[in-house]
């Protein structure tokens, strides 16, 4: 089901980057942290290595490996309760992509050369049967590297991350490559201040539901290179991995968060119609998910788009629960 909230959700997002590019020595700094980042904190890795400038640290040993990939100018920092949750019974895999969390900018073709990274990995490290764990971003490569190689990927758990920028499923590819080239020219244009007020304005309105998490999670993203995230986002709102599905032998679990009061949903209530249940939210991912042979589709209540910091016991259970059915 293809629903108007998605689509004003994808053009509030590409007015909010511009707006705040264009007005850029208007935008207000995020007030100076009284303490240290509750959340900048994370778990030494028992290793850390490159591919393809990805940063690869890995936590644990034994057990079915997991890779955890983190969304659109996010880190490790993103997984650390779902590190600690499953290092003591599995080896994990973090990845933090090019031009994420202070890392080097990212070169061309960012996604492209994320998805290469990722089954280099799994070929350099010989991993037997890996299950990816992706948010937003990440969730879509995971789906990428599942139809890449099908026979190598034991299982593939994506959450709020589809194969098609929700919104666009109907869009001709010469729109969605304007469309894509106007966020990238707006967002690689945002100076350091403009950017972290933008990430703080997303973190508020799509991130999380907390605002004083929010605020500290704004900081974190704010890291990133803003020309990278740019490139990431465009190429991700141009790519389709719909004709593909059906070449992915691997169970999926997309987990889809829901808020029944979050900024869409009050959005259609003020424009006269009716607001998005969860129960549609799901059929409507379904539905961009059609073709998939082994497909699950579950909610995460209440929470917004980074449901594993919004709710991180119901991910966690959600993902261990899956992987005893592989």
């Amino acid at each position: 089901m293809k629903t108007l909230s998605f689509r004003i959700a994808v053009i509030v997002a590409i007015v909010t980057a511009i707006a705040v590019s264009r007005h850029s020595h208007a935008a207000p700094a995020m007030p100076a942290a009284a303490e240290a980042n509750r959340y900048a904190a994370s778990i030494a890795p028992a290793e850390r290595f490159e591919i393809r400038g990805v940063l690869v640290e890995r936590h644990g040993s034994g057990g079915r490996p997991l890779i955890l990939i983190p969304g659109l100018a996010s880190g490790s920092w993103a997984w650390q309760d779902t590190i600690r949750a499953f290092a003591g019974e599995h080896t994990i895999y973090v990845l933090t992509l090019p031009g994420f969390d202070g890392r080097a900018p990212a070169g061309p073709n960012p996604m492209a050369n994320a998805r290469a990274a990722v089954e280099e990995l799994i070929a350099s490290r010989h991993l037997d049967q890996p299950v990816i764990v992706g948010h937003s971003l990440g969730g879509t490569l995971g789906l990428a590297v599942a139809e890449d190689r099908p026979a190598q990927i034991k299982g593939v758990v994506s959450i709020d991350g589809l194969p098609v920028m929700p919104g666009t499923e109907d869009m001709p590819a010469a729109a969605r490559a304007q469309a894509a080239q106007r966020i990238q020219t707006a967002i690689a244009q945002s100076a350091p201040a403009a950017f972290a007020a933008q990430q703080q304005a997303y973190m508020r309105t799509v991130g999380v539901m907390d605002m004083a998490k929010a605020d500290d999670l704004a900081k974190l993203s704010s890291r990133s290179d803003p020309a990278s995230v740019a490139q990431y986002a465009a190429d991700d709102l141009q790519l389709d991995l719909r004709p593909g599905l059906k070449n992915i032998a691997a169970p999926v679990l997309l987990l889809a968060p829901y808020l029944d009061l979050d900024a869409e949903a009050q959005t259609q209530a003020q424009a006269g119609q009716q607001p998005v249940t969860e129960a549609v939210k799901l059929d409507y991912y379904r539905s961009l998910m059609e073709g998939t042979p082994k497909l699950q589709v579950a909610g995460v209540a209440p929470s917004r788009h980074f449901a594993m910091l919004d709710q991180p016991q119901q991910v966690i259970a959600a993902i261990r629960a899956f992987l005893k059915t592989l």
